[in-house]
């Protein structure tokens, strides 16, 4: 098996063409019932085994409904002009803070569904000049457009995807 490269080592190239962010976006909008579908069936025990005391499958879920905040807040930076993107805490101080274990999973995944759409909506209503808006991201040091962000976003739904992939093989 090849082990993931960590999120934070990851580099990025942007220069795809405006007109695939359809695309982008369709695969941005498949998260939430492809973690349903990855995760379903799952024993409680199984949702919150942490391997070698790291996240667990819930703890990765709520990881990425936690990031939704952020990506609203980054859509509104965006569109206002801003030169600089909300940063991210790369602490995960939400996601550590939120006891994902002790809650459902069932809830984890409905609010998940729910504040994606809420920013699918968002991204539909955008056009070519608005997909193209661009604003410095901190972290990565870069300008980045709109189209490159969402692309940067299912980058990083698909890593905690795998992670939870990976759980799943090391208790089956």
């Amino acid at each position: 098996m090849i082990l993931q490269l960590d999120w934070l080592k990851r580099k990025f190239q942007f220069d795809f063409p405006v007109e695939i962010f359809p695309s982008i976006l369709e695969r941005f909008r498949g998260t939430p019932v492809r973690l349903e579908e990855l995760i379903e069936n799952l024993s409680e025990e199984s949702l919150t085994f942490k391997p070698e005391g790291k996240w667990s499958i819930k703890e990765h879920a709520g990881h990425l409904l936690s990031l939704e905040e952020l990506g609203e807040k980054r859509i509104d930076v965006y569109l206002s002009g801003a030169e600089i993107l909300t940063a991210a805490d790369i602490t995960n101080r939400a996601t550590n803070e939120s006891n994902y274990n002790s809650k459902s999973i069932g809830d984890i995944l409905k609010q998940f569904r729910s504040a994606r759409e809420s920013l699918v909506k968002k991204f539909d209503a955008l056009d070519e000049k608005h997909a193209a808006i661009s604003s410095f991201h901190p972290r990565l040091k870069m300008q980045m457009r709109i189209i490159d962000w969402v692309y940067f976003m299912c980058e990083h739904d698909d890593h905690h995807l795998a992670r939870i992939r990976e759980i799943i093989m090391k208790i089956s």
